[in-house]
């Protein structure tokens, strides 16, 4: 469903009211929670600048607000295939595959997790918000990889906890462009781009408003110095945050045309990266405190097949020793 961009001038007697409070009062469709959403997310803007919800609003002002159009508030059942790898009264633990939106959203109605999660599991309650039962964290649509979705409230709030805390462990495998070596460290507030609303970005002249996010490239193992096979930890969870971090640094992933990692000309040895239909990022490894019995869990995924036979082909054109049938 495609987005309207409302144009709002500020009255004489609106002066001085919060941003928020003037949103509302003007976009009665919209409640105020969904207004402060809007503008954390960066939709309003305020003479062409992005905005916090408690400044005051001036007479004259012309501001701007991206509203997307609703969709289904109750998403259906639907018999998609999902691995599970662990379930129980708590949680379940899922491989999603590339190319899965997690939650339904303008554009995505049906067809994401969260559809079908309702499928195969029974016992999942409408937390988090009715279009996003269980949902604690998230994967970009063309990463694959590990999740852990809460099944009721109580997980809801301690997995929560965890995360924000920076008590759970996320690992993912990427390849990138060029030679990155293991140990480096990705120290770079994100926030999003003003110049394109589907990017993120670490360079502060850009942004205005941005979160502390640190990235670590844990294991290397390079192709000549053209690739870079990389295990890559992240103690932040921000959006797009290992896409734009190795970008930033001059490296972005293989595949990922919006952080740009797509080359028009490719080198014969590297000539297997063409035949990749997204990004080269998986979510390998996800370990997490159990929300109920507080037993230590870690999770593990194997490179889904799309991207082990590009590894396997850049391995043995670069060393065949390395080939895993």
């Amino acid at each position: 469903m495609a987005s309207t961009t409302l144009t709002i001038t500020v009255p004489d007697d609106s002066e001085g009211v919060r941003l928020d409070r003037f949103l509302v009062s003007v976009l009665p469709d919209q409640s105020r929670s969904q207004i402060q959403r809007l503008i954390n997310e960066g939709q309003v803007r305020v003479a062409g600048r992005e905005a916090k919800s408690n400044q005051p609003v001036k007479t004259g002002q012309d501001i701007t607000v991206d509203v997307v159009a609703p969709v289904d508030p109750v998403p259906r059942p639907e018999p998609l295939p999902l691995p599970i790898l662990y379930q129980d009264h708590d949680v379940i633990v899922v491989d999603k595959p590339a190319g899965m939106v997690v939650h339904p959203a303008a554009g995505h109605a049906s067809g994401t997790l969260v559809n079908a999660l309702l499928h195969h599991v029974d016992d999942l309650s409408g937390i988090g918000g009715e279009k996003r039962p269980g949902i604690v964290h998230r994967l970009d649509r063309g990463t694959s990889g590990v999740m852990v979705v809460a099944k009721h409230d109580a997980a809801h709030e301690e997995l929560s906890r965890q995360f924000a805390g920076r008590e759970v462990e996320k690992e993912y495998i990427a390849l990138v462009w060029g030679e990155v070596m293991a140990g480096r460290r990705i120290d770079a507030p994100i926030g999003r781009d003003p110049s394109n609303r589907k990017k993120m970005s670490s360079a502060p002249a850009r942004v205005r408003r941005s979160r502390e996010a640190v990235t670590r490239i844990v294991r290397a193992e390079h192709f000549g110095r053209m690739l870079t096979l990389a295990q890559v930890a992240i103690h932040t969870g921000r959006t797009h945050q290992i896409r734009v971090h190795v970008s930033a640094i001059g490296h972005p992933i293989v595949g990922d045309a919006l952080y740009g990692g797509v080359h028009r000309r490719v080198p014969g040895d590297l000539r297997a990266v063409t035949h990749l239909e997204r990004p080269f990022l998986h979510a390998a490894r996800l370990a997490f405190t159990h929300p109920n019995d507080e037993r230590r869990m870690e999770f593990t995924s194997a490179l889904p097949d799309d991207l082990r036979r590009v590894l396997n082909e850049l391995r043995e054109r670069f060393d065949p020793a390395l080939h895993e049938p």
